[in-house]
Order: C-alpha cells, then structure tokens, then sequence
C-alpha cells in the first residue's frame, strides 16, 4: 500500500546532470534568482546597494527582466501595482539599511491594499548580526523589526541552502489570501559567496486556499433570503479575488442595491439598475445602508473610508466576508466569515434563494438623484468637467494610478472604472508619490495599452527622477500632472479648520520643461482642451507628461454633522 506521503518525485536525468556538474562562477546571488525564475517570476523591481551586488550580478547570468527605479519607495510602488494588475508576487531587490528603509511607506501601501510583493534585501555580512555595533556600513541592530510590523512576514536567511526554501516560503505567504507585502534578508557574504549547490530548478507552491466555514454560509444565505430591504458592500477583496461576476450574479438574484468602497472601483458595473456607484462620502448613501435589514460586506474592513470616517451605525444584520482576519467585525459586530471573496461569493450563489424587488432600481436611482443634487447646488462644475474628460479620454480598458490628489479624491466617489482591477489608489496607507511608480509598473506588467497616472504637483515632486526610468525603459504612460501650487486637499483642510493654511505653498518647477530635459514629451493642457491634449498623449507610444494647472475645490464631507 503507498501512502502519498511516500511518493518521491525522482529527477529526471538531465536533472541528475545538472546537479552533478553544476556551471561554475555562481553565487548566493544565483540562488536568488534562479528560485524567482523557478517560481514564476518574469520581471524584478529594484535599486542596487554595495551589500546586495550579489543578486544584482546573477542578473546578468539570469533571464529576468530587471525594471530599475530611481528611489526605493518608488521601486515599492511599482511592484505594488505589477502585484495589483497581474495577481503574481512582484520581486523587489533593495540594498541594506537606507536602501531597504526607503521602501517601507510603499511596503505599508501594499499591506494596506493586499498587494503582492516579494521584498528581498541584503543584510551586513554574518560577522556584523546578532545586534552588536560592529561598525559595518548600513548596519541597524535588529534590520527586520523595521518591517515586522508593515508587511505580512519576515523571513531570515543565514546560509545558502536556505535562500531557495525561505523564497518559496516568502512566495508562497505573499500570495495567499489576503495578499500582502513580505520581507527576505539575505547576508552580504552569503549572496557573494561561490556556491557548490546545484542550480535551483523547482519552485511550485500552492497557496493555501480559504474556503468559507458551510454552517456560516447557510446562515448567512438564509438572512438574506428573507430579507426586505438586503443591500451590498463590495470591496477590494472582490476585485482582487475576481469575483466581480459572483458578486453581480448574487445581486441580480437577491435584488440588492450594491456600493463599491474605493478599493473596489469596478467590482460591479457603475450603470446597472442596482447600483448606488460609489458614493461613500454622502449621508445619502450613508443613510440608505444603515436602512438595510441584512447588510452583506463582502472583501471590506469597514475602515474610515468606506464608513464615511466612521459615521456608518447600520441599524441591521451585518454579514461580513473578509480574508484578513484582522479585519473581521474589526469595525462592526457581524455574521464574520473568514474567507476568500470568490470562494464565499460561490458558496452563497449555491445556498440562497431568489428574491423578488421591483422597488430596488427605484430606491436606487433615488440615492443617487438626492446625491447629484448635493453635489450640484455646490458649483463643482469645473472639478466635474475635468474628471469627466479623463474618463472620455482614458479608453476603457486602461488602466490607471491615482495619487493623494484632490482629482483622485473625487475619481474615488465620481469615477467610472469601467472595469474591475483598472483604477488603483494609495487610498489604502495614503502616501504622496504613489500614482507615477505604480502607472509603471503597470506598464511594465502590460505593455499592450496605455496607463494613465494622476498627481497633484505637491505628490509629483516625490516622483519626478522616474521620468528617467520611464524613459530608459520607454514606458507606456501618460502622466497627468494637476499644478494647483501647493498641497492642495491639505489647503483646504487648513483653510477649513484654522481659518488659513500653513506649510502647503510650494515652489515648483516648470514640469513641461522639466519632463522634456528627461527626453519625455511635455504637454501644458486647459480644462477646455484636456480631453483632446489627454487622449493625443495616451495614443502615442512610450512616457508623456500633460500638466493641467488649475486650482481644484472638494465637494462638501456630509461626516462633519
């Protein structure tokens, strides 16, 4: 009898072969990216430092396509969209101390949005850990508690045979639900070190799946059965499970009205009869969902974005389904299931009876009148035409990376993604630089169509040495630049709660020249004109800068009482 444990996968030949004469001239370094080429990966982000050369000089003995950004955090940003567009681990290689530091506000973005990244750093030689202050450049006493407590898990390495197994581990908890950032550190020596061990030529690993509990699906498929008034919150769990069609079909079957949060732009089409858009930020909507008797939360945390800062009191049964454990009843006392999105969404479509609600569309389409009429008796028509000519502008199914700007602020509630997993944000931790690295990224992870980028003056300056990276690699994307003079949602908050603004007036540079010194097409756009000017630099290939300067308002918080 042969148990499955017994089973042995033998090598094959050519495999025995390889082992016996491995090529000669490789290091730890070649076990870095011969266990990345092994598990998958395609394409590395990163910046090289003194301790990781290692890894950067197998390489060149590697067909990895190497990306490399100018700033860390921008090196982060861009794995963090490559994660977010293609669902795989995006490898990320720092150097030690500054260089691996640098990275973590993108680390904190990519946990925040469950994006997939793969961090691999360097660490000073063996002789120089333990916590001693033995005076190596970049040294830090403990370098991984930096990052225990922003991505998902650490994993040490100490010697060579370790580097194939602690990648896997790393890959394989990066890409198990939720998703998230993780770290690797490896010794200098260690990655510089000749190898005898034979060329890493597996890698498969098998995420771990997250079935829903069956005793808590009937229960929660019973609820909203027999509800009255059932309503739906969908969030970036759905698109990041690609459950967008589950989500629609159990919608379209119970009859419930669904929001999508901002990390969930596109998770259900923004025209259907059942949807209320996005519109998050008003009381209107507010209102409507705490009216519901059974709320399902599918793929949310509930956390102050899409709570409307919190002044969310649904007076009905919660069903919430969240991956991140974490975050399950974290906000709101729930029928908590821990599980992946699709998986619950699947389970649900099997168990819950049909409903009939020929009053829903209408419910519906009254939510959002009542919200157009806020909006309107505002005088936000400029902030509206603009937003509204980005998205005539943008064709459908491309993507685009909106960074801490005011028109973000907006395209969060206003904006039609088209599609699910098109429209990402820094929403998730909200740093500034966020939306040109990511657009790259993206680029980098799809060639075949355009990618918009979004920024405010005040976030672009965080970003402008990747017009070299965009350049040297002839990205695909077009980078809209708002110039309003300042940090401008910071202006308004100011202004709002003191009376006036302090510390958000910047000098700026001139970003059309600027971007042409980089070699990169520069464009100075009106609101009139922006649809066109947008539309001309989005069909042309490879980077282009269009800078629209204008001085953009947000509509009123309904939060404030």
């Amino acid at each position: 009898m042969t148990h499955d444990h017994d089973l042995v996968l033998r090598p094959t030949a050519a495999q025995t072969e390889a082992a016996l004469n491995p090529p000669p001239g490789r290091s730890g370094g070649d076990l870095v990216v011969e266990t990345l080429a092994g598990l998958g990966a395609t394409t590395v982000f990163g910046l090289p430092g003194q301790h990781a050369l290692g890894m950067f000089d197998a390489l060149r003995r590697s067909d990895l396509r190497y990306i490399g950004l100018r700033v860390e955090n921008n090196a982060g940003f861009a794995a963090d969209a490559y994660g977010r567009v293609t669902g795989e681990a995006a490898p990320l290689l720092l150097s030690t101390g500054p260089g691996a530091l640098t990275s973590l506000a993108a680390l904190q973005e990519a946990r925040a949005a469950s994006a997939p990244v793969l961090a691999i750093g360097s660490q000073v030689p063996t002789a120089g850990l333990g916590g001693g202050r033995r005076g190596y450049l970049h040294e830090l006493p403990d370098q991984a508690a930096s990052f225990r407590g922003v991505v998902k898990s650490v994993h040490t390495v100490r010697t060579q045979s370790q580097i194939p197994s602690a990648i896997a581990e790393a890959w394989t908890s990066a890409l198990t639900v939720p998703h998230g950032p993780v770290w690797v550190e490896i010794p200098q020596d260690v990655l510089l070190a000749e190898t005898p061990i034979p060329v890493v030529t597996g890698g498969d690993t098998f995420p771990e799946e997250l079935p829903p509990r069956p005793e808590l699906t009937a229960l929660a498929a019973d609820l909203l059965t027999r509800a009255e008034r059932p309503a739906i919150i969908a969030g970036g769990g759905v698109v990041r499970a690609d459950a967008s069609k589950k989500l629609r079909q159990l919608a379209e079957r119970l009859q419930a009205p669904v929001v999508t949060t901002f990390g969930g732009k596109g998770a259900f089409p923004w025209t259907h009869p059942l949807s209320l858009q996005s519109w998050l930020e008003d009381r209107h909507t507010t209102d409507f969902l705490e009216d519901a008797d059974v709320l399902l939360v599918v793929g949310s945390g509930l956390g102050e974005l899409s709570s409307n800062y919190h002044t969310f009191a649904p007076r009905g049964r919660v069903i919430q389904i969240e991956a991140d454990l974490g975050k399950l009843e974290s906000n709101h006392p729930a029928l908590g299931i821990h599980a992946d999105a699709r998986l619950a969404l699947q389970a649900l479509l099997e168990t819950v009876d049909e409903r009939t609600d020929p009053t829903a569309p209408a419910r519906v389409r009254d939510v959002l009148d009542k919200v157009r009429e806020r909006i309107a008796s505002q005088e936000l028509t400029l902030e509206q035409d603009v937003l509204a000519a980005v998205r005539r502008a943008l064709p459908s199914d491309a993507p685009s990376f909106w960074d801490m700007t005011i028109l973000a602020y907006w395209a969060w509630s206003a904006f039609d993604a088209k599609a699910p997993n098109t429209m990402h944000s820094a929403q998730g931790a909200g740093g500034l630089g966020y939306g040109f690295p990511a657009a790259l990224g993206a680029a980098a992870a799809d060639p075949t169509r355009p990618v918009l980028a979004v920024s405010g003056d005040g976030g672009a300056l965080y970003s402008i040495a990747e017009l070299a990276t965009a350049r040297q690699y002839d990205l695909n994307v077009t980078w809209l630049i708002v110039d309003d003079g300042g940090y401008g949602i910071l202006r308004e908050y100011m202004t709002d709660a003191f009376g006036e603004p302090t510390a958000t007036e910047l000098t700026r540079p001139d970003y059309v020249a600027l971007a042409e010194s980089f070699g990169v097409p520069g464009l100075r756009t009106s609101p009139q004109t922006l649809e066109v000017d947008l539309a001309k630099a989005l069909a042309a290939p490879g980077p282009s800068v269009v800078v629209l300067p204008a001085v953009l308002r947000m509509f009123a918080p309904t939060h404030l009482g």
